[in-house]
């Protein structure tokens, strides 16, 4: 049996969960560069604010309905996040984060002793006592039926936010009310091909031939079609499998004309990529830079791309910084302004498995995994961040443009809430 707990409109309800006169009332969060909306409050959504609206095109409308509009607040989001899924984990036999605000959990045998609505309500309401989220929780044999359960949970407030989809009658029912194209893993191109066969709710999908389904489309619409019907397919993933590609890209706040801010950019971008490279314990050998201008507009146009190979596999921060750097030297071209940058680090290979030459010019650096480990931990800790002045001053004009952005009330102590 699979539970999914999904926190409701979770970077909305991170904004107000400090902000308690916001309650109530219509907010959004809007993503990088304050370009977009990403996230809505339930008051937003009944304004008929979409997603993807872009900021400057409804502002006005913002204004005069008293829509409250934030940057988006990775720090205090990420946060957030984490409290919520130490609380799911401590709760179940297995876990899988499989989002920010999504966690699948192995609740089997949890209905020999208690019911799995009563579970599903005791696990709400420690999420709200302990972090004052609000989730939503849904129970099925399948990923793909505890998927359903949960969009359900959350669709419909006569359930209270629980849904046991363990009894094939109610599957079925819930089957029958559900479109198509709203299960989990068929996309908008798939839905369509599927109305062209004539099948257009969730129960008819379950209820086709399976060499059918087989023969026009592929396994992983098989795969949800066998799950439908109470068929576990997908396993729970404790540990996610390592990314074989990691990729740190950003439009800037402002234009870029200065190769020393898009070195600072690019030093910046290499240090968050080594950084998640160290957190899934891999290293790499394949280092790209790449650089562009603006796509629409009257502007001069450019946009290149360079790799580095290193002599070896690494994770040292000071190794990928030297290969961007030395990629962005053969790119750079005077004359533009450049709206954004990215660094992509490829050809991984485990800590402790890569063979490295003895016979290289270039090895790996003495004590150089102590040293990022290190780091990591003081950056992680909250207490203080240590970083390389090749990024540059924090402030940089270039940098991120968050002009709407909220304390970071968890994890910086000068923006802890005051009682006053």
């Amino acid at each position: 049996m699979f539970a999914l707990a999904d926190a409701n409109n979770f970077y909305a309800s991170c904004e107000t969960l400090f902000r308690p006169d916001l309650r109530g009332k219509p907010v959004v969060v809007v993503s990088n560069n304050d370009g977009c909306v990403i996230a809505r409050s339930a008051e937003a959504k009944l304004l008929g604010i979409k997603m993807a609206a872009p900021l400057f095109q409804n502002e006005r409308f913002f204004r005069q309905n008293g829509v409250h509009v934030f940057s988006s607040n990775y720090e205090l989001y990420g946060d957030m996040s984490a409290r919520m899924m130490a609380i799911l984990g401590e709760m179940a036999a297995g876990q899988e984060v499989y989002s920010i605000d999504e966690s699948f959990l192995d609740v089997t045998g949890i209905s020999s002793l208690i019911p799995p609505e009563t579970f599903g309500q005791q696990m709400r309401e420690r999420i709200r006592r302990e972090t004052g989220l609000i989730i939503g929780v849904g129970f099925g044999p399948t990923k793909t039926l505890a998927k359903l359960a949960n969009h359900a949970a959350k669709k419909w407030t006569r359930t209270n936010g629980v849904v046991d989809l363990s009894d094939r009658t109610r599957q079925r029912k819930l089957l029958h009310l559900t479109d198509v194209g709203d299960i989990w893993g068929i996309g908008r191109r798939i839905s369509l091909r599927l109305n062209q066969l004539g099948i257009t709710t969730a129960l008819q999908l379950a209820d086709s031939n399976i060499s059918m389904i087989r023969k026009n489309f592929d396994v992983i619409v098989e795969r949800t079609t066998r799950e439908l019907n109470g068929e576990p397919c997908l396993a729970l993933e404790d540990a996610p499998p390592p990314k074989q590609q990691i990729v740190n890209s950003r439009s800037f706040g402002e234009r870029i004309t200065q190769l020393e801010d898009m070195q600072q950019a690019v030093v910046l971008y290499a240090t968050r990529a080594a950084e998640k490279l160290r957190e899934q314990n891999s290293r790499c050998r394949h280092v790209s830079v790449s650089v562009a201008t603006a796509r629409h507009g009257s502007e001069p146009q450019y946009s290149n791309t360079a790799s580095c190979v290193c002599d070896y596999p690494t994770s040292d921060t000071r190794d990928i910084i030297a290969s961007a750097l030395r990629g962005l030297a053969t790119i750079w071209r005077d004359g533009f302004r450049y709206a954004r940058a990215g660094v992509m680090l490829s050809d991984f290979y485990q800590s402790g498995v890569a063979q490295f030459d003895m016979f290289s010019v270039q090895q790996p650096r003495a004590n150089a995994d102590a040293l990022m480990a290190a780091m990591d931990v003081i950056n992680r800790s909250g207490k203080g961040k240590v970083w390389f002045a090749g990024q540059g001053e924090r402030d940089s004009s270039w940098q991120m443009k968050r002009e709407m952005l909220s304390p970071r009330y968890t994890t910086r102590l000068k923006d802890i809430p005051g009682i006053k």
